[in-house]
């Protein structure tokens, strides 16, 4: 039995803003007003209800493409038809949705409305496959239907992530984080010491300037200081969203099915089919590398399809706390990999970081040497410019000696990184789309060879796992039941 419905009639805004452009017309009369003297502004006046006329025309094509938006539902699907001259018809059965999302933002909450996305394996660019909004009574008839827990004394309750977990994923994932507090650091140091530096050669030249080089000299710091506390408070806001955004995290598990809720102001809640997730991604920077701290995000349609938010299964663990909890999600113990880079490989990881270091200390002494008055600067410059430059060096050092692939059973799990951050991958086996071989003249030389993977997903993404002998790339293959014809 079929059951239709409406949207909620919000949806009406929604759909009368994208007939927003018609308002060019009241804003040129107002533009014209504003030119007319005190006498011709009745006239203006009179007009006023072309204004009218107009705002009336956008929410009548709202409505009109409200009514023509119905949901219906049914035992074995949800079907979504709208347009008015063109009429799409989309229905996704319950059995082929990888995820499904009910999200209940604050400003909604007092309408009782919800905002439903339904998603499947299917489609590309990250773009949901249904997006609806209802009023609670239909989104819980919905949540019925829709395969998932249901009763969450059913499923196993991972424990919730204490605060000071929350607190270090947002200082972990905020944007920008490390780049933030080294230029903000730049700018604060760097402006007080070129201001003293344009100050002492400025007063040598003439006394006459003497006004003029308070003035100037008092906006190098200001500007500076400015533009560092901007990267600041750039960070902090960030911060502040993601703690916001991902406090309250609740995680329960089934074996089938995994319901995921986070949010303090928009509660945000998930379904996800376990079947249709391509692989888990425990993802650290080099500090949480260094205390053994982990945090788990997965790939699956759906879920953390938008840039603002990731799809975090986990936050900031210790990973010997996690225990059984890694067991039932699919990641074995932590291991060394089977397959690692060879040491004759170790220049491949660090070559880039090595090079920029060493090419600061030649511009550095040529600078003194040509620019002996602000050494000062150049030292300083020169200091902060070599460390994201050893920063890389120890991070790209500590990814040789972790980075790897392990074949067990039917899972494939690799190490690497990309830029600055440490992923290791676990898939099921059957995910992986294609796999890539590339070795350069250097690498065939050298008896060494990169692997490329790429899994099930809407995304192309490739995992690269550098250095690794060319004999263990042929039995990975091997295993994994390709041939690669001619050896490496």
């Amino acid at each position: 039995m079929k059951t239709v419905y409406h949207e909620h009639p919000l949806r009406i805004l929604k759909y009368s803003a994208k007939n927003i452009w018609l308002l060019i017309f009241p804003v040129l009369r107002g533009i014209n007003a504003i030119r007319l003297d005190a006498d011709r502004m009745y006239e203006w006046l009179r007009g006023a209800w072309f204004d009218i006329m107009i705002l009336m025309l956008i929410v009548l094509f709202g409505l009109i493409r409200w009514l023509s938006s119905v949901v219906e539902i049914s035992p074995y699907g949800i079907t979504h038809t709208n347009g008015v001259l063109f009429r799409l018809r989309k229905t996704l059965p319950y059995s082929n949705l990888s995820s499904t999302s009910f999200e209940y933002p604050f400003y909604l909450r007092p309408f009782h409305a919800v905002s439903i996305r339904c998603d499947t394996s299917a489609g590309i660019f990250r773009a949901s496959d249904l997006k609806i909004m209802v009023n609670t009574r239909v989104a819980g008839e919905l949540h019925e239907l829709l395969p998932g827990i249901k009763e969450t004394g059913t499923a196993h309750r991972f424990p919730e992530p204490s605060l000071m977990s929350v607190v270090l994923f947002s200082i972990f994932f905020s944007s920008g984080f490390t780049g933030s507090v080294y230029l903000a650091t730049f700018f604060f140091k760097g402006g007080d010491i070129a201001g003293d530096i344009i100050g002492s050669y400025v007063n040598e030249m003439t006394a006459r300037t003497a006004t003029v080089t308070k003035r100037f000299l008092v906006r190098i710091p200001d500007a500076a200081i400015g533009i560092g506390a901007f990267f600041v408070a750039a960070w902090i806001v960030s911060f502040v969203i993601n703690l916001l955004k991902y406090s309250r995290f609740r995680l329960y598990y089934d074996g089938h099915f995994a319901r995921i809720s986070y949010g303090a102001l928009t509660k945000k809640e998930y379904s996800i089919n376990r079947n249709h997730v391509n692989y888990i991604d425990m993802r650290q920077n080099l500090v949480m590398k260094l205390i053994r701290a982990t945090s788990v995000t997965i790939s699956c349609a759906g879920y953390g399809n938008s840039r603002k938010r990731l799809p975090l299964l986990m936050t900031v663990k210790r990973i010997r706390r996690m225990g059984r909890n890694f067991e039932r999600i699919g990641i074995r113990k932590v291991e060394k990999p089977q397959y690692v880079p060879c040491l004759k490989g170790f220049w491949q990881y660090v070559w880039l970081p090595v090079i920029v270091a060493v090419s600061f200390v030649p511009a550095y002494m040529t600078a003194s040497h040509f620019i002996p008055e602000v050494q000062r600067l150049t030292v300083f410059v020169a200091i902060m410019a070599e460390i994201p430059a050893v920063w890389m060096i120890l991070i790209k050092t500590a990814a040789f000696f972790s980075s790897g692939v392990s074949v067990y059973d039917d899972r494939i799990r690799l190490s690497y990184s990309r830029f600055t951050l440490f992923h290791t991958i676990v898939a099921d086996r059957r995910k992986i789309v294609k796999v890539e071989i590339e070795q350069s003249v250097f690498q065939r030389i050298g008896g060494r060879c990169s692997l490329c993977f790429w899994f099930e997903g809407e995304l192309k993404r490739c995992h690269k796992v550098r250095a690794l002998p060319s004999d263990s790339a042929e039995k990975i293959l091997a295993v994994l039941g390709t041939d690669i014809g001619e050896r490496l």
